[in-house]
């Protein structure tokens, strides 16, 4: 039973007091604060052992955890972490339980908990983008129905010319079907990628891209060389608004990995930067 007071720790007090003064007996004094001869008995002996101090409140958390992730698991994932500063939980995990196959190591979700707790994440402030106005996009809802294709912003190799990553993904599963490095956005030069996917993976439903070159033009409907061609081959595009490549993001999320995982630094050349993303 709770002591009657609010207080909990001056009802112990002035019952360890009366106690002393044997004025009553123990039994009495349980009734009189209205407590167990257990509790009674309990604080009796943390009064003998620690004084007033041993009337204190304490703890109840377990001295040790069953279920605690040890040290040597969370170092070795911060470290890995900080090593390579885009790779998520689940990647990290993997990585490591191939190096250490006898260590018992957490489910995603702690490991990803680690990261945080330990400050190696980095937060970004989530935009608000209107809705869309027009048309809505189709859903992907299946895998190969619908691919997205994007020229990932360029950049100079370290010989100093231009490369153009063309990537091209399957919508649904985010799986990244191409990644090409090309010395410009020429249609000439992108025709024979979508050439070569098509015929290791078929032909999708939909290309669903953005409204630059080659994929898209200002004449009437947008339409480019690039894509009369996919239209031919019973192939529409899918057009995203301008100016919202938010409608495209699966896509946009891919190329900040990509560009963190291949592009810093660069490679020598065209033919070593392709190396990397192959990799």
């Amino acid at each position: 039973m709770p002591w009657n007071e609010v207080s909990p720790m001056d009802q112990r007090v002035r019952f360890i007091a009366d106690l002393q003064r044997k004025y009553l007996s123990l039994s009495e004094l349980c009734r009189h604060f209205g407590v167990s001869r257990k509790t009674a008995y309990k604080w009796i002996e943390r009064y003998e052992a620690d004084g007033p101090a041993g009337l204190v409140d304490r703890s109840r958390r377990p001295h040790a955890c069953s279920h605690q992730t040890p040290a040597r698991v969370v170092e070795a994932l911060l470290e890995c972490r900080r090593r390579h500063p885009t790779w998520g939980a689940k990647k990290l995990l993997s990585i490591l339980s191939r190096s250490h196959p006898d260590w018992e190591w957490p489910a995603r979700s702690t490991g990803s908990e680690l990261i945080k707790r330990h400050g190696l994440v980095t937060g970004r402030r989530r935009r608000q983008f209107p809705g869309h106005p027009g048309r809505p996009l189709t859903p992907m809802d299946a895998p190969n129905a619908i691919w997205t294709a994007d020229f990932k912003g360029q950049f100079r190799t370290r010989d100093g010319e231009y490369c153009y990553p063309l990537t091209v993904v399957d919508g649904y599963s985010r799986y990244l079907l191409g990644c090409q490095g090309l010395p410009s956005t020429a249609i000439d030069l992108a025709r024979p990628v979508f050439q070569r996917l098509f015929t290791e993976y078929g032909l999708p439903r939909i290309i669903r891209t953005d409204n630059g070159v080659p994929f898209a033009t200002t004449a009437l409907g947008r339409l480019s060389t690039l894509s009369v061609w996919w239209i031919r081959l019973g192939i529409p595009p899918e057009l995203i608004e301008p100016a919202h490549p938010e409608q495209n993001g699966r896509h946009e999320r891919m190329h900040r990995t990509l560009k963190a995982e291949t592009t810093r630094p660069p490679g020598g050349n065209l033919q070593a930067q392709q190396k990397r993303f192959n990799a």
